[in-house]
């Protein structure tokens, strides 16, 4: 007895099975696009507060960085709290005491903060 048309599986037309779209593997997204946007809004953290005490030599103590940058960040914003801090220090923003949490607001962050979106 021959199986009805319907039930008939077509062993050599194996290109047709591979256009469907339940065979492409998904390809999840880049890592670190919300990472950089986490990181950018740190940083956006630490410019609002610089823009409040705009003045070369001012000093961001610990007390002032647990009170108005800590306490408000996410879980995955705080992955990237000491990436962000690294960067406005490296790019010449801020400098770091050698606690690790006293920031000093340079000259150049005075110019560049006001005009500064991240």
């Amino acid at each position: 007895m021959k199986p009805s048309p319907s039930k008939r599986i077509n062993v050599s037309d194996k290109s047709n099975e591979l256009k469907t779209p339940h065979n492409k593997k998904r390809k999840a997204p880049p890592k670190s696009n919300g990472e950089l946007n986490y990181k950018n809004q740190v940083k956006q953290m630490f410019s609002s507060w610089f823009k409040e005490h705009n003045r070369v030599g001012y000093v961001m103590t610990k007390q002032d960085i647990v009170k108005n940058i800590i306490t408000k960040l996410t879980s995955k914003q705080e992955n990237s709290l000491e990436i962000a801090i690294k960067e406005l220090n490296k790019d010449g923003y801020i400098e770091v005491r050698e606690d690790g949490l006293t920031l000093i607001l340079t000259q150049k962050g005075v110019n560049d903060f006001k005009k500064m979106s991240f």
